[in-house]
């Protein structure tokens, strides 16, 4: 199976972003991609709390969603929506989702993922975030069954959590996607090895796209900046590919011998042990 991770720079405007996204879903299409994946916060991404409240609508409403779920249908392929903003009728505080899309060829949601794991922390001086202040976490770890292998859904900060890829492994997953709007700074020191990790713990496939660069605001300008660096991971560790720091797609061949190979190698997963303590 083909991949095709789309490697964004979304501003604040849903309406410049959507034939954006489209345009590199197809160019993803165009280069033989079965399966095409997107970033965390595909449809928007933005400093200015207001303008997020603002924006963001149910999942029914959603125009990104409704958007690539019609490419998807129209192309024939599986895409993985890395992660949309939703609000959520039933949070009593209003917070939202940040919840993954896996896409069918007919257009249907064939999967859901809450992100689990906020992203509460102090990068720098002047670059705190609280993420659990508009977005509530998920609860429930989620894999999907497709034609080319069961997929493990995560997304971003849930990358510093390797209980949770295990769990994901050892419940069948043979690819992880970890799309990512991750912080430049922590990017950087720690986004390629912590990719390598989660891949070779779990004997699996990481599929990790990601947004990049100055994301240009005019509600809360300089705000924001992403690492880029979109990556596929080989469950042996091997970086297979890595899109650098421009908008574009990149491809990598998922091969799932590799996993049962690596598996064979390694059986961690299956040498868990109890133990007391601490």
């Amino acid at each position: 199976m083909r991949a095709g991770l789309v490697q964004l720079n979304v501003t604040d405007d849903v309406d410049v972003n959507i034939p954006v996204t489209v345009a590199h879903v197809r160019a993803a299409v165009a280069g033989g991609a079965g399966f095409v994946l997107t970033p965390e916060v595909t449809g928007l991404l933005t400093a200015d709390k207001l303008r997020q409240r603002a924006l963001i609508v149910p999942e029914d409403q959603d125009r990104t969603l409704a958007a690539l779920r019609d490419e998807a249908a129209r192309a024939g392929i599986w895409l993985l929506i890395g992660s949309l903003g939703i609000k959520v009728r039933d949070e009593a505080d209003g917070r939202f989702a940040n919840r993954s899309f896996l896409i069918g060829p007919d257009g249907g949601i064939v999967a859901r993922y809450d992100k689990i794991h906020m992203f509460d922390v102090n990068v720098s001086d002047t670059e705190v975030f609280r993420e659990s202040a508009e977005y509530r976490p998920g609860a429930q770890a989620v894999v999907a069954a497709t034609p080319f292998g069961k997929i493990g859904l995560s997304v971003c900060y849930d990358l510093r959590f390797p209980h949770l890829y295990r769990r994901l492994a050892q419940g069948g997953a043979e690819i992880l996607t970890i799309p990512a709007a991750f912080n430049h700074i922590t990017g950087q020191a720690h986004w390629e090895v912590l990719l390598r990790a989660r891949a070779i713990e779990s004997g699996a496939w990481v599929l990790a796209p990601a947004q990049t660069g100055q994301h240009i605001q005019d509600s809360a300008p300089g705000k924001r900046r992403t690492h880029g660096h979109s990556m596929v991971v080989a469950p042996w560790g091997e970086v297979v590919s890595d899109a650098g720091a421009e908008p574009g797609v990149t491809f990598a061949e998922i091969d799932l011998d590799q996993v049962a190979r690596a598996r064979h190698r390694v059986p961690s997963l299956s040498h868990d042990r109890p133990f007391d303590g601490p």
